[in-house]
């Protein structure tokens, strides 16, 4: 019987070489206005690096297909196969279109746990709201309208809502939930991509970030849930089905409830690791810097188990990247 994974300084290390990785192959690519390259780069690089890991992994959120060119999709096999069984999460490049035009806050992500950790949720929308551990559990929920859950939020931080800062994507779909917001009183940053840095920003302590909230990939809520696990922050999470074909997706991998409203805990259980690198310059981490024969990143790390979290700045030759 293979041991449980536990607490393992060493496997929060080994989580951060694999978003650094992902990071630099991405960032050779900045402002290339080829996504896909840039995305292919990521994942290449990662799954590299995945690949010297010591566990037994499988990949429970990962990218699209199964084909040569990709060995993280949902369900493969990472790692040395010696150590640990543990579950993955990841998504490589998030903010491919940002990357392909040179943007702002472009990352790439890494989670693990034990196995069975984390839910397995399809490539649909889910619908998320966010925020930080001084909010009591239950005064917000996904059911309330914004108003009613940006006064509770205030109330929980003794501000008023003119003082909060909500964090949602600019999309066509947020049309009515921005003017509520707005109608509230609440400030709103908008965000061209990073559905995942939006929540994290929330949850994590003395952050600008009040509250992350709207429709976006249900995996990078599954991530975002194990970010907040770390932080000790809450979310709430409810797949969103505007078809037969999502609900085909869902049901396939044995999602009975479609419309179940899911915490942070349920989509990412037991002990978690979580690792961000900055591909390029965003609020929360600075992005990857070239220099002749080498890169400097700037990454985040984070264990449940201890609440700790650590910023990592790392040097890189390039010469000696496989060592």
């Amino acid at each position: 019987m293979k041991p449980k994974l536990t607490p393992d300084r060493n496997l929060s290390l080994e989580a951060v070489r694999g978003t650094e990785a992902a990071a630099i192959a991405a960032a050779l690519h900045m402002g290339g206005g080829d996504e896909k390259i840039a995305d292919e780069a990521a994942v290449g690089a990662m799954q590299q690096a995945l690949n010297t890991f010591h566990i037994d992994g499988t990949v429970r959120i990962g990218e699209e297909g199964d084909d040569i060119n990709n060995g993280l999709y949902i369900g493969a096999k990472v790692g040395t196969g010696n150590g640990v069984k543990a579950d993955v999460a990841l998504v490589a490049l998030e903010g491919k279109s940002i990357v392909a035009r040179g943007g702002y806050n472009a990352l790439s992500v890494l989670a693990t746990a034990e196995d069975g950790g984390f839910l397995t949720v399809p490539n649909i929308y889910m619908e998320k709201i966010a925020f930080s551990q001084e909010v009591p559990e239950g005064t917000v929920d996904l059911d309330n309208k914004p108003a009613e859950n940006l006064r509770s939020i205030a109330d929980a931080k003794n501000v008023d809502i003119a003082d909060l800062l909500v964090v949602m994507l600019d999309r066509p779909r947020h049309i009515k939930l921005l003017a509520e917001v707005r109608k509230a009183g609440a400030r709103v940053r908008l965000i061209l991509d990073g559905d995942v840095s939006g929540a994290i920003a929330s949850v994590m302590p003395n952050n600008a970030v009040d509250v992350y909230m709207g429709i976006g990939g249900a995996q990078q809520g599954v991530l975002a849930a194990a970010a907040t696990r770390c932080f000790g922050g809450h979310m709430q999470g409810r797949l969103i089905t505007r078809n037969e074909e999502d609900a085909f997706k869902a049901r396939e991998i044995g999602i009975k409830i479609l419309d179940a409203k899911l915490t942070a805990n349920e989509m990412a259980s037991g002990n978690v690791t979580f690792a961000a690198t900055g591909v390029s310059e965003g609020y929360m981490l600075n992005g990857v810097t070239l220099f002749p024969g080498g890169a400097t990143t700037h990454s985040m790390v984070m264990r449940s188990h201890t609440g700790t979290f650590r910023f990592v700045e790392g040097h890189h030759k390039f010469q000696k990247l496989d060592n």
